[in-house]
């Protein structure tokens, strides 16, 4: 039964109407495996937001975004690719362990909650979505992105602090999917992070990908740094180990760049400067948004735990600025469309912020850094 959704004639809604029980996961996982998601049914994405809406009509409606433009040149003559950097909050540690205290549990309900979760990434669409914190990939995720044209990978943390939570969905961690119809899968890459030469709980993916329209390669990574404060240092060797990976990967900047990450550090953490110093060239897709272009946004995580209100910028989408243009990002939620008891609430499901950019291709291939 844990494998019905795999038939031929099954359809999308018993997906969404419940998940599995912890102790139907492994075996579910195993299923998936031997699947293979070209013979399971197509989803037309607005038959799933259809069915989202109807599991959140008791919900205040979505909060709205808007895109600013941050395209100065010419217009491209081929469609930007969309890129969506997200740390959707396990489930486990929302219930279990992050101790929202504003935050009803009735808000956190996973059948509702999911539902959140995917009318955020339906709504804007992105080619390639980059997620943290995911501990329902096998039960969720895999099985309906895939059939909405994803191709999906996801690396656990070696010791997921899911797994101290009672009733857990098993560990979590990076997630990334791309949609088969523009990207071809050219090399990916699961890292173990380290620091200080000693293997961490912290991972990455990164994969190699060719875009069909332009023959183009770039290289697109996901990874989640360690939490809290006092672990600067190691999130610093974290950074320098991710770097390395990826200069080797992208064969010294020769492939541009996209790293997406929940960084669990400020702008004026050694990280940053690492990641902005590097020798790949890379620029944070976010301070764009900014007037003088220089400066990152106020916020992209706002809460309320018992220690008091932690309001921080976190998550990063970072590029190769000598070779990839942001046409535009995806506004942020004002304070006042927050609300007074932060995130995650009754119509926002994380709390972080996604943030999405729409990128393209430099038209000049051969310039150089």
């Amino acid at each position: 039964a844990v494998c019905s959704m795999g038939n031929s004639t099954s359809r999308l809604y018993s997906v969404l109407a419940k998940t599995l029980s912890s102790g139907a996961v492994s075996q579910h996982q195993d299923c998936l495996e031997q699947l293979d998601s070209a013979q399971l049914d197509p989803i037309d994405p607005k038959d799933l937001l259809e069915e989202c809406q109807i599991v959140l009509q008791k919900r205040p409606p979505r909060v709205q975004r808007n895109f600013v433009n941050l395209k100065k040149n010419a217009a491209s003559n081929h469609r930007p690719i969309r890129v969506m950097q997200w740390n959707i909050l396990a489930q486990a540690l929302g219930e279990g362990k992050d101790n929202f205290v504003q935050c009803p549990m009735e808000a956190l309900k996973w059948e509702e909650r999911k539902c959140l979760i995917l009318e955020e990434i339906l709504a804007y669409k992105p080619d390639i979505l980059c997620l943290q914190e995911v501990d329902h990939y096998f039960d969720t995720f895999e099985p309906l992105l895939s059939r909405l044209g994803y191709q999906c990978t996801f690396f656990p943390k070696p010791w997921s602090p899911c797994l101290d939570v009672e009733h857990n969905n098993g560990p979590d961690g990076c997630a990334m999917f791309f949609l088969k119809e523009r990207f071809e899968l050219v090399s990916s890459a699961n890292i173990r992070l380290t620091a200080m030469k000693l293997k961490t709980n912290q991972v990455a993916i990164a994969q190699t990908l060719k875009c069909h329209e332009t023959g183009r390669l770039f290289c697109i990574a996901v990874t989640h740094l360690k939490a809290r404060t006092g672990w600067e240092r190691f999130r610093s060797a974290q950074g320098c180990d991710l770097l390395q990976n990826l200069k080797n990967i992208t064969q010294g900047a020769k492939i541009p760049l996209i790293v997406c990450g929940d960084f669990n550090a400020e702008p004026t953490e050694e990280v940053y400067r690492e990641f902005s110093n590097s020798s790949l060239n890379l620029n944070s897709a976010y301070k764009l948004l900014s007037p003088d272009g220089q400066s990152e946004p106020p916020y992209t995580t706002w809460k309320i735990r018992p220690s008091g209100e932690c309001r921080h910028t976190l998550d990063y989408i970072w590029y190769s600025q000598h070779a990839l243009n942001v046409n535009s990002a995806l506004g942020l939620l004002t304070e006042e469309q927050i609300g007074p008891n932060r995130l995650p609430s009754f119509n926002y499901p994380s709390d972080h912020l996604s943030l999405v950019c729409d990128f393209s291709f430099n038209q000049d291939p051969d310039r150089l850094l």
